[in-house]
């Protein structure tokens, strides 16, 4: 049962060790190929981010004790005031109009500190929440500028560059991937590295059970898999070359 119980979790959640794992994987697999590439640099970038944002990420299940201590004391402090001030007057004590009339002024006062103290309380309550929302956002910002640094490099990345009728003009960029094969396996990479950040993103969902938490996430989801679609319409450009040359 225990070992059934260990498997289930495992494929139920996503094993930051595995994420980074990938990602240096990648990392070399890109080095074997394309050695001088820039997008070596940008790979070697986000086996460094994976680990820090794999860190933060398992960092945030754990509670702030600190401020859960303080919410307590908090709590206690606000109970033995409100008992040393006697807000709520005893009911034993009415004797007369003028009595009832400040006894009930008193219950209603009574009445509404409650109501505020408690909404107090719960404000406190969502320190936690929030603070660790921040932290996400704040992870999440670099996430997402290392995306739109991976699209940059597959942005000039043009299949037409194959074709036998291209002629570059004064300012197009350099051809450094003059066969379809490398063209398409560094798109391939990119797609992969984008892919990755996705994953990564999904940790901080996994740590943080936050519903604007899960947005950020989605948003950053939704980007990597937007800018990768693109890409994946130029790797079928140039897989739909290939199959009509002639052979």
């Amino acid at each position: 049962m225990r070992g059934g119980g260990y498997l289930a979790m495992r494929y139920r959640t996503l094993d930051p060790k595995l994420i980074v794992e990938t990602a240096e994987r990648l990392e070399g697999r890109i080095a074997d190929r394309f050695p001088e590439a820039g997008l070596r640099g940008v790979a070697a970038e986000l086996v460094s981010l994976s680990r820090d944002l794999a860190k933060a990420a398992k960092a945030l299940e754990e509670p702030i004790w600190w401020l859960r201590g303080l919410i307590v004391a908090a709590f206690i402090a606000g109970v033995l005031i409100f008992l040393f001030v006697g807000t709520i007057l005893p009911l034993d004590r009415i004797s007369g109009t003028d009595d009832a009339v400040q006894s009930v002024q008193g219950i209603e006062a009574s009445i509404n500190t409650v109501i505020l103290a408690v909404l107090g309380f719960l404000a406190l309550v969502r320190t936690e929440e929030r603070i660790k929302r921040k932290k996400v956002f704040r992870q999440l910002h670099g996430l997402r500028s290392l995306i739109h640094v991976i699209d940059m490099h597959q942005l000039t990345k043009d299949p037409a560059t194959l074709s036998a009728s291209f002629k570059p003009t004064a300012h197009s960029p350099a051809r450094r991937l003059t066969t379809a094969a490398d063209l398409a396996r560094y798109l391939d990479y990119c797609s992969e590295m984008l892919s990755i950040t996705g994953k990564v993103a999904a940790l901080f969902a996994q740590s943080v059970n936050d519903d604007v938490v899960i947005d950020g996430v989605n948003d950053i989801e939704n980007l990597s898999s937007n800018l990768s679609r693109k890409i994946w319409q130029k790797i079928t450009l140039i897989e739909d070359r290939g199959s009509r040359s002639p052979k």
